[in-house]
């Protein structure tokens, strides 16, 4: 295949995607820690890798990094095949795994001046212009004298993205960044990230916190007991599973006959005023699931063969015999719900 845009890396995968893993597994022993990931990142998103703790988020990442070898299976990232392509591969990187490490007593600025690997041939004052910049891409221009030991815990996480952030990278790659912040340094981080594809770098975010998930990123994948259960865009995981529909007519009988032409099981229930509620679920896309590709639109609503009925469908089957529609509705689970299903345990929604 072709060099993704004009690189001197041999790339084999998609062009389009900043990370794409195949088969990706990882033994310690008799322990398999990540079991056939197969992950898709789009270039130019914020992607969120949620999982709770110990589902193999980190040991998948130490694979994209090439920190780790896996047992089995490839790694491709921005478009070279890793480890093979490591070296071309990983300038164009920034990583913060783990949490950051400074001198607390040296300022900002000069511990990224000692950890500035980059070009150290480079004049003095390009090497500070380099520093500033960092700096002032992440918000920390007015504490940049400052030592670093009386930085807060957002502050330093901020100065961990600026060490990673000295030359440009088109891949970012932060592990748990919020991991311990207040509030304040929650959201200084979470601002941050969502800025940083504006130059078109894409942000490759794990997390165990699902509010910060959503409040982040464009894209998520679920990754649960080492293995990927799901990913997409936000909005494909929330409409994976079923959706109810709630429809107020007084033709309770006759729409329960038309839903059950549609495949559909429904209950009505009386209300006060000789209405009646008709409830109904309404089976759900099955294509984020395992990261399916999403399935192209059918010609007309509701006529796919195998697919439920969309809700413009139901309406309008309704209507066309005669049921009086004087309300109509689709809940969808929430992210939340739609996570807990999919993994069968927790997940932390707040710090």
């Amino acid at each position: 295949m072709a060099g993704c845009g004009q690189r001197s890396v041999t790339t084999t995968g998609d062009c389009d995607l900043a990370i794409e893993t195949s088969g990706l597994t990882k033994r310690f022993g008799s322990q398999t820690a990540v079991n056939s990931v197969d992950l898709a990142v789009p270039r130019g998103s914020v992607f969120g890798f949620l999982g709770p703790n110990g589902s193999g988020k980190t040991t998948s990442i130490r694979m994209m990094l090439g920190l780790v070898a896996p047992s089995s299976g490839e790694v491709r990232v921005l478009g070279g095949e890793v480890p093979r392509h490591l070296p071309e591969v990983l300038p164009r990187v920034g990583a913060l795994v783990e949490g950051p490490g400074f001198y607390p007593f040296l300022s900002g600025s000069a511990n990224l001046r000692r950890l500035d690997s980059a070009d150290r041939g480079a004049p003095s004052a390009t090497r500070r212009a380099r520093v500033d910049t960092a700096l002032e891409r992440v918000g920390l221009s007015h504490a940049a004298g400052k030592k670093v030991g009386a930085y807060s815990l957002g502050m330093k996480q901020r100065l961990g993205i600026a060490n990673a952030l000295l030359v440009p990278r088109e891949l970012l790659v932060l592990d748990e960044p919020t991991n311990g912040l207040d509030p304040q340094g929650t959201r200084e981080v979470r601002h941050l990230i969502r800025t940083l594809t504006d130059g078109g770098t894409t942000v490759f975010v794990s997390s165990h916190l699902l509010a910060e998930i959503e409040q982040m990123c464009t894209h998520a994948a679920v990754m649960s007991v080492g293995g990927l259960v799901a990913q997409g865009t936000l909005d494909d995981l929330r409409r994976v599973g079923q959706a109810h529909i709630r429809l107020l007519t007084p033709d309770g009988e006759s729409a329960m006959r038309v839903l059950s032409r549609l495949g559909l099981e429904s209950r009505a229930t009386p209300e006060p005023d000789a209405d009646y509620l008709v409830a109904a679920s309404l089976p759900g896309r099955a294509d984020a699931v395992a990261g399916a590709a999403p399935a192209a639109p059918s010609a007309a609503p509701g006529e796919r063969p195998g697919e439920p009925p969309v809700p413009e469908a139901i309406v309008a089957a309704l209507v066309a015999e005669g049921v009086r529609v004087r309300g109509f509705s689709v809940q969808r689970a929430s992210l939340e719900e739609r996570f807990v299903a999919l993994t069968g345990e927790g997940f932390d929604i707040a710090q």
